[in-house]
């Protein structure tokens, strides 16, 4: 065994780095004697050193079950610099990359191995585990094992699984900066063995904590606006969905504000490509989703701001604890409407789904042997909801993963239990208290710092004078109509894409004159279409036709053809004769639905809305399109299901070009 000293002349020697945090030694120490370690630590601390220490010392390979892409390829480079072999195994890579990982692993020529935990599923890594000379297992952002947990992950439980077949003395290493007492409990008695817990300090003295209370989007927007070249440095703003990355980045650069927009809907290259930007300074701010940060290194991020107000204090401690890893001060602002709980509360329904969603999957499953898309498309669900009931039903042991051919399926087991509904109650009725005292920090009249620190466990003593409640002069909304023209003006210029081109289809991305969910645009589209408000205003018609001409410019359309409604009459058609009439190009009615669809909205995923609108259309006179470009026009565009059948179905019959054009787009849609 080594002393500390040795320990840290190695430490110094290999990593460059003078000596470890009192945790720090107490969980290499654990680690290096065999033993199993929950470490909880605020995010920067230097969690990651208590694997990479001793994964040199060991004579095999360390695994690393990580979710974070970015926190791979930052540690993944950093390792390499200094003479470690590191690699990663994950979806961004080939399958013949992948491949070639998993060969170097057997052959013992890598040190530190970081592997996404949903590969487990993959049959290339079961077989190659039983070739590889292991010495330890970590498990990254271990707060995703536990249920209870603000990001519970299913794939995690599969990592439980190879835990539990470890042998005695062999060292696992669990990590995470938020757990409260209820999830560390969890996540130790999963781990098994007699964990060592080592609990740090949660406390960030360096934090500049304010809450600004809004009564519409709007007044966030101009705030931004006003205000973010004022704030010191670079640094993130979290929104609740991709599209308000996309609308917050575009208002700031109308704004003469440098930014970028982030979430897990981009490529790779462009992920990546951002991550090295923000390392760098490039922008003043990146507007993101939650998918970004975790794992980025970065120390000297200013700011933190939220648009949108998250699930829980866990989730907004984790996210804010990216900045101000330097210790200086570091600005947290959080926007607060009473209107915004609704996206958390339809977040916490979708992420935790109702019994009677499970009934259902055990009902279907009760006839045959279902996959996850047959299992989603039976029971109308999203791919999260279907994902969570499997792992719940195969915990109970109600129904088995089954091997049919290539395909993974799930079978009902007979004489299976009842369903255990209990914990899945307690479960969601603690996610909707979490978001009530997530409510209860914006309140809240004490220390913001100490309501965090105390909701996760940390209780503490001390007093704080960092926040707008306790020294710090408190942010308000200042009214300027000079700045709401402004806003007014972009959302007149602010046309949103439509992403439907396709290899199979002459369809090509169209354009809207506007978000659903922005200002009144969505409200006035409602109560045309369900409450008998007539024909859509001009104002929408002016919106429609600047989008047009934003887009495709002067370019010359042979016809327009127009969604054949499902509920709004004869709406669509009038809004694309007026269409017509102004850009003089010639409308046709030949397109109709030859079987009866129901309302996308219906629909929770992709392959039934898809199969909704299958083979729903055709024309009366299929010759009238052939080598003409077409102008389609709807009303809303949500999934693009719709405007992508009909392009398929035109290009089929000969049309040249088919360009998308609707009033709005909806906002809703992916968190990350």
């Amino acid at each position: 065994m080594l002393t500390r000293i040795q320990a840290e002349s190695l430490l110094t020697n290999k990593f460059k780095i003078k000596g470890f945090h009192e945790n720090q030694w107490f969980t290499v120490e654990k680690i290096l004697n065999g033993e199993r370690v929950l470490l909880i630590e605020k995010t920067g601390y230097g969690k990651s050193l208590c694997y990479q220490f001793p994964a040199v010392l060991f004579k095999g390979m360390t695994v690393v079950f990580s979710p974070l892409l970015s926190l791979m390829r930052d540690q993944i480079k950093k390792l390499n610099e200094l003479g470690i072999a590191a690699k990663c195994v994950n979806s961004e890579r080939t399958p013949e990359e992948n491949a070639l990982v998993l060969d170097e692993a057997i052959k013992g020529k890598i040190k530190i191995l970081y592997i996404a935990p949903e590969r487990q599923e993959n049959k290339e890594w079961l077989e190659s585990t039983r070739q590889m000379n292991l010495s330890m297992v970590v498990i990254d952002e271990a707060h995703c094992v536990s249920v209870w947990g603000h990001d519970f992950r299913p794939a995690f439980r599969r990592i439980i699984n190879l835990v539990k077949l470890l042998p005695e003395g062999f060292p696992v290493l669990a990590t995470t900066a938020t757990a409260t007492k209820r999830v560390e409990e969890d996540i130790a008695k999963q781990i098994g063995g007699n964990v060592n817990v080592s609990r740090g300090n949660l406390m960030r003295d360096n934090f500049r904590l304010y809450v600004i209370k809004v009564n519409s989007e709007d007044e966030k927007m101009i705030w931004l606006a006003q205000n973010l070249n004022s704030i010191n440095g670079s640094g993130i703003i979290y929104t609740g969905t991709r599209v308000n990355t996309e609308i917050y980045s575009r208002w700031f650069e109308f704004s003469k504000i440098s930014s970028v927009n982030y979430n897990a809907g981009l490529d790779a290259q462009s992920r990546v490509e951002i991550e090295n930007g923000l390392m760098n300074n490039k922008w003043k701010c990146v507007v993101s989703t939650n998918a970004l940060g975790m794992g980025i290194d970065k120390p000297d991020i200013r700011f933190i701001i939220h648009t949108q107000i998250p699930q829980s204090p866990i989730h907004y401690y984790q996210e804010i604890g990216r900045a101000g890893r330097d210790g200086l001060p570091s600005d947290i602002i959080l926007f607060y409407n009473p209107e915004d709980r609704d996206l958390p509360e339809s977040f916490i329904e979708g992420g935790r789904p109702s019994i009677t969603k499970y009934f259902k999957v055990i009902e279907e499953i009760k006839k045959e042997l279902l996959g996850e898309r047959e299992i989603m498309k039976k029971v109308n669900l999203k791919t999260n909801q279907v994902r969570v009931i499997k792992a719940d039903l195969m915990e109970q042991k109600i129904i088995r993963e089954v091997t049919v051919g290539k395909s993974k399926k799930y079978e009902y087991i007979r004489n299976a239990p009842e369903l255990n509904s209990k914990t899945f109650e307690e479960l969601r009725n603690l996610k909707i208290k979490e978001l009530e005292c997530m409510i209860d920090y914006t309140e809240t009249e004490n220390s913001r710092m100490k309501f965090l620190c105390e909701f996760l466990g940390d209780n503490t003593g001390r007093e704080f004078k960092n926040c707008d409640n306790t020294g710090l002069k408190k942010l308000t909304i200042v009214q300027s109509e000079e700045w709401q023209q402004k806003l007014n003006k972009f959302r007149e210029s602010d046309f949103p894409e439509l992403k439907v081109e396709s290899k199979k289809s002459n369809i090509v991305n169209g354009i809207a004159g506007s978000y659903y969910g922005v200002s009144n645009v969505g409200k006035v589209i409602h109560k045309c279409k369900y409450k008998n408000g007539g024909d859509f205003p001009d104002f929408l018609l002016n919106l429609s036709v600047n989008a047009f001409r934003y887009k495709f410019g002067n370019e010359k359309f042979d016809l327009i053809l127009y969604v054949p409604p499902t509920k709004s009459g004869n709406l669509v058609k009038n809004f694309a004769v007026k269409i017509s009439k102004i850009l003089n190009i010639p409308v046709s009615d030949d397109l109709v639905k030859q079987v009866e669809t129901k309302e996308q909205k219906m629909f929770e995923n992709t392959y039934l809305k898809a199969d909704n609108v299958k083979d729903a259309f055709i024309l009366i006179n299929p010759n009238g399109i052939f080598r003409k470009k077409i102008l389609l026009i709807d009303d809303i565009f949500d999934s693009g299901a719709t405007m992508k059948e009909i392009g398929k179905y035109l290009s089929d019959m000969g049309a040249q070009k088919i360009a998308p054009l609707v009033i709005a787009k909806t906002v809703g849609g992916d968190i990350v």
